[in-house]
């Protein structure tokens, strides 16, 4: 069995700092000796792998739009096999566009903006920025058109890379309204008509700039290579609340995140086939991709919609890209686990009573088995080896980040699939802080700080969390190290932004709005979020988020937010319903109709309240903790419709203003 990774605190005193047992005399800045910033590191990999894979896509063979029951019109897919670029063809395509960048006027030292869907074009065009100085600047694929103009005017950005399904959607409308943007590069088939463009844009496709940095003239294009203390990327977040912030992150910040993850992540190297799909503008996918391509993993380009066979986007029949791919390294968001989690016990339900008394019998003498350190050999190819091919049958380890795991989740991936490792870090900490160990059988907690990081533990008296707490001391958590970004874009004086600060020592730090325990191991775990409490009208004071995670474990749920008014004495809540749990469930209790009158339905409402009851009492929530009135939405929460982040987190703000008249129906407001 593989040794726990520990931490203790370096100053004996229960608030810490905190750091990982074998970091004792000082945090780790970078993994090898002289690779100092991101150009740097991917050459090394290119003078190691030259000629292995590297990036790879499918080619879109068919796509039909199939009709579905409700009138709703889907696009499906049909795609061929993967296509590979060794890394030497992908160095020569990062030469290439550097020089047409420089060429179209793109300087050292001055921004370029990307605002794409995950795609390998993404990734070289990001590498292309490192190596030529260009600090890039990060915009989510599903930002609302204000923000994406916010971003772009605040960056001061002269060009931008974009695809042509992007550009011909939210940015038509958004580019009359950016300042001092000069040039637009698409990615994708096809040519662009100008006309519906301001015409102080030139707009160009990628492949032209590739051949245009090709041509013999600009081979010997100049640019100043990036120190360490150079802005590599400006990453803006998704934002839960209010308008997105620039996170401004040095190559320094990236490499030292990067070595810290690494460490935790055993055997990485060119063995390893990994799976982007998750937004590349996430510090969790761009640092994971990185993280990858510097130990000469390969990379399969996929998306959301198209991940498994039964993907939205895949025709029926056809093949999902982690069939095809059989990737043995995946990073997760929750959402995406507990769908997985979802559709197999949904399938489970279905079986015979022999299978499924088979399969639960399994499935507990494999959760014991874990426990002691030992594998089921027997019951992973009789039982488990089906259901680990809805990811390819090769995944070896899964990284899961962005928001908490629930527990049943949690076990339920390290039964069925493979070990589970919870990373908990920040935009604003490259991503970076802890990360659990693949060994670790507990739930519920993200593992020990990473050789870069520190961590301490503030009192929050309000919230009722200090560090003499018994049995653990208890905090705000205070990240610390040469990961901490360099603040937030527009605030240039430090500490203007009030998150960041500088110790005595000269050691950044980033407050973090988390609340956590540290157990007796050095071990993190994240128990509150104090802007998600609230206090109500009789004293009493709820997390929102701790309501949540626990509700989420309900059948019937596929998504929640809680919403408490301080005027109020008890809370209410908005559900998106699990569409197969809720349809038998209005055909048991008789109800026909649409989904959207089942998701209207005041009996189907009380089925959902007691549902929760049940779930609230199971995980032991207290009386005012459980949501007394709901709202079922017929509508998924997606970031598409600007509810939820790119990493699936509430933005509470928006869910608000989207349910403000549900809220004061169920308050009792005239």
């Amino acid at each position: 069995m593989a040794k726990c990774v520990r931490a203790h605190s370096v100053s004996g005193h229960p608030e810490g700092p905190y750091r990982a047992v074998q970091c004792v005399d000082g945090l780790v800045q970078q993994e090898l000796e002289g690779v100092d910033t991101l150009d740097k590191l991917f050459c090394y990999a290119v003078s190691r792998f030259t000629n292995s894979p590297c990036v790879g896509s499918r080619e879109i063979l068919s796509q039909d739009n199939e009709t579905q029951p409700d009138g709703k019109v889907f696009q499906k897919l049909v795609l061929g096999e993967y296509k590979w670029k060794s890394y030497e063809e992908v160095d020569h395509h990062i030469n290439f566009l550097g020089r047409g960048l420089s060429a179209l006027g793109q300087r050292s030292r001055r921004s370029i903006a990307i605002f794409c869907e995950t795609r390998e074009e993404w990734m070289i065009t990001a590498q292309a920025c490192f190596r030529f100085n260009y600090p890039l600047v990060t915009l989510y694929a599903t930002l609302g058109e204000d923000a994406v103009a916010f971003g772009l005017n605040q960056c001061e950005a002269t060009h931008l890379i974009t695809s042509k399904e992007l550009l011909e959607t939210k940015l038509k409308a958004v580019l009359p309204d950016v300042v001092g943007l000069k040039h637009v590069i698409y990615v994708g088939s096809g040519s662009v008509s100008v006309e519906n463009y301001p015409q102080s844009l030139s707009i160009h496709s990628l492949q032209d700039v590739m051949d245009f940095g090709a041509k013999p003239e600009n081979l010997n294009v100049q640019s100043d290579s990036p120190s360490p203390a150079d802005l590599a990327v400006v990453m803006y977040t998704s934002g839960s609340t209010g308008r997105p912030k620039g996170v401004k992150m040095h190559h320094s910040n990236l490499i030292a995140g990067m070595a810290g993850q690494c460490q935790r992540i055993p055997g990485l190297g060119p063995e390893d086939v990994y799976v982007g799909y998750l937004p590349l503008a996430h510090v969790l996918e761009l640092t994971a991709e990185i993280s990858c391509l510097s130990h000469g993993c390969r990379i399969g380009y996929s998306s959301p919609h198209t991940l498994s066979d039964q993907s939205s986007k895949i025709k029926r029949g056809s093949k999902g890209d982690c069939t095809v791919l059989k990737p043995t390294l995946i990073a997760a968001v929750p959402e995406i686990m507990d769908r997985i989690y979802k559709n197999v016990m949904s399938k489970v339900s279905e079986m015979s009573t022999l299978q499924r008394v088979l399969f639960n019998m399994a499935y507990k003498y494999k959760v014991q088995q874990l426990e002691h350190g030992a594998d089921t050999p027997i019951c992973n190819t009789m039982v488990f080896k089906r259901i680990s091919m809805l990811l390819g049958g090769r995944v070896r380890l899964m990284l899961s980040g962005g928001a908490p795991l629930s527990p049943d989740t949690h076990r339920f991936i390290k039964v069925c699939f493979c070990p589970v490792s919870i990373g908990y870090g920040l935009t604003e900490t490259c991503g970076a802080a802890t990360i659990s160990v693949f060994s670790d059988c507990t739930t519920g907690r993200v593992g020990a700080p990473l050789i870069c990081s520190e961590l301490k533990l503030r009192d929050w008296a309000e919230g009722g969390y200090t560090s003499q707490d018994k049995p653990h001391p208890r905090g705000e958590i205070l990240i610390g190290g040469p990961n901490v970004a360099m603040g937030y874009y527009g605030k240039e004086t430090e500490g203007e932004s009030g998150e960041f600060w500088v110790d005595e020592a000269g050691q950044r730090w980033f407050c973090t709005g988390d609340v956590g325990e540290v157990h007796p191991d050095g071990c993190l775990q994240i128990v509150d979020r104090k802007k998600d409490l609230v206090k109500l009208q009789a004293g009493e004071y709820v997390s929102l988020a701790k309501v949540e995670a626990a509700l989420k474990n309900c059948p019937l749920i596929d998504n929640i937010c809680v919403f408490a008014n301080s005027n109020q004495n008890y809370i209410i809540s908005f559900v998106v319903p699990n569409q197969k749990q809720l349809t038998e469930l209005a055909n048991k209790n008789g109800i026909k109709g649409k989904w959207e009158e089942l998701c209207n339905h005041a009996t189907l409402e009380q089925e959902v309240l007691k549902a929760i009851k049940g779930v609230a009492t199971t995980n032991k929530l207290q009386r005012f903790e459980v949501p007394i009135k709901v709202r079922l939405s017929s509508q998924a929460w997606t970031p598409e419709t600007g509810l939820v982040t790119d990493a699936f987190k509430l933005k509470r703000k928006e869910l608000q203003t989207h349910y403000k008249h549900d809220i004061e129906r169920m308050y009792g407001a005239k």
